[in-house]
């Protein structure tokens, strides 16, 4: 189905662009650095063979990240030579787009800013929960509060954390893009946080 819903997004753009969905089974929570880049490097050394800037061109999603896409970009360059429309997603010293990073997770919320409009409505002083704390969560969470929304929840798949005074972005942006941890670690900077495990719901 995410393949097909890929050929129904590309159909906006107007050009004769398809779709369609891949991915691995390797977990790459608790894993170094460098088993995560040999790993990505050993795909894309498969993948390679099957891709191009004129053919298909794979972005990241769930799990991959700048950091996968970097790992992947570089093997792809190293077997192929320089080829800089082959990936989305790769960071602006090599060819990436400025906001792309935050497009997704702004976008969410511009167009649920337009939905309250219809209706005379508007996020501030409104409170929201935010499902998810990877890269499109963060940046939804970052649109929402600018916007004048409190956002008092965000998850990952330990569970969530609820803070009735509003996720601090600088401690979740710490936990999830600095040291890639859990979600429960929230609770170290702030105490008065709940957090409830997807195993327990407690």
């Amino acid at each position: 189905f995410l393949g097909f819903e890929q050929i129904l997004k590309n159909s906006l753009t107007g050009q004769p662009i398809g779709g369609g969905k891949g991915g691995s089974n390797f977990d790459p929570k608790g894993k170094s650095d460098q088993e995560v880049m040999r790993f990505t490097q050993s795909f894309m050394t498969e993948l390679q063979k099957y891709i191009g800037p004129d053919l298909d061109v794979p972005a990241g999603d769930i799990g991959v990240g700048g950091r996968e896409i970097g790992y992947l970009f570089g093997q792809y360059k190293r077997l192929n030579g320089y080829q800089n429309g082959v990936l989305t997603g790769k960071g602006l010293t090599y060819g990436g787009s400025l906001v792309r990073t935050e497009a997704t997770g702004y976008g969410v919320v511009y167009f649920a800013e337009q939905m309250l409009k219809s209706v005379g409505e508007s996020f501030t002083g409104k409170r929201a929960i935010v499902s998810g704390a990877g890269n499109v969560a963060i940046y939804a969470i970052e649109k929402l509060q600018e916007l004048g929304a409190v956002v008092v929840a965000a998850s990952d798949s330990s569970g969530y954390i609820y803070d009735e005074e509003g996720i601090n972005l600088k401690t979740l942006k710490w936990i999830k893009e600095e040291n890639r941890n859990r979600i429960s670690t929230y609770l170290e900077k702030h105490p008065n946080a709940t957090f409830i495990s997807s195993d327990t719901g407690k």
